[in-house]
């Protein structure tokens, strides 16, 4: 007997997305196949313009397509209305970005406490999570930190901090180490992967550094709203 099908974690079929009208038309993605399993670490990649950003927008429900169809866990993405992507959002998806977007004058715990706040967790809950969280990413001394007293690196950790203590499916990472310099870098994309690895989160990562890309056993290259290639690095097989 035949052990039953496992449904993937996102599929895309024939996924276009158009911006504007008429002969200022400008067509982002073409038609991207793409189909990611649970657990999986994916870097997309791609030049300028290529995409990339357009799809991870469009993956994190951040933005809609303009035509064929996303399934997340099964729903059909591009059939839910404003709130019912927004309460997706808010339960299943974690986001790091470039900029690490922290309230300035914030500590890091009220910081990390604030997904938590929107979902009407209770006020010790909140606090609980949000020191497990900290601490995970390597920053138990610095809950009453404000953003301008950690450095760029630290910055990026109450950030990831922030994505994970909500215990998101998938976390998306757009250009997470762009404004850091390489040996924190290397230190990010390694609490990423030991996320990936030890918790089984999903990673979804734009970036345009080849050598940030190695961190993850998956590569999926957009060029001009395509998928050129789609690579899984030897000895790590696509998970089913």
């Amino acid at each position: 007997m035949n052990p039953p099908a496992v449904t993937p974690l996102i599929e895309l079929h024939g996924l276009t997305k158009t911006y504007g009208v008429g002969d200022a038309a400008f067509q982002a993605l073409k038609g991207i196949d793409l189909t990611i399993h649970r657990g999986e670490f994916v870097a997309i990649m791609g030049p300028s313009g290529s995409g990339k950003s357009t799809l991870m927008n469009v993956l994190g429900c951040l933005d809609t397509p303009t035509a064929g169809s996303y399934h997340y866990q099964g729903i059909a993405v591009e059939s839910l209305d404003t709130n019912e992507r927004s309460l997706l959002r808010r339960y299943a998806l974690g986001f790091v970005f470039q900029g690490f977007n922290l309230l300035a004058r914030t500590s890091s715990l009220d910081n990390v406490e604030l997904p938590l706040l929107y979902r009407g967790v209770s006020r010790k809950e909140r606090h609980e999570k949000a020191v497990a969280a900290l601490t995970s990413v390597g920053l138990p001394t610095k809950l009453d930190s404000t953003p301008a007293e950690l450095s760029g690196g630290q910055q990026q950790r109450v950030a990831i901090a922030r994505a994970i203590v909500t215990e998101p499916s998938t976390l998306f990472a757009d250009e997470p180490t762009g404004n850091l310099d390489s040996v924190t870098t290397g230190d990010v994309m390694e609490l990423l992967t030991r996320l990936n690895l030890d918790r089984g989160i999903t990673v979804l990562l734009v970036t345009h550094d080849d050598h940030v890309a190695t961190f993850a056993r998956r590569t999926v290259l957009i060029k001009d709203g395509l998928i050129e290639s789609d690579v899984v690095r030897a000895g790590t097989p696509l998970r089913t």
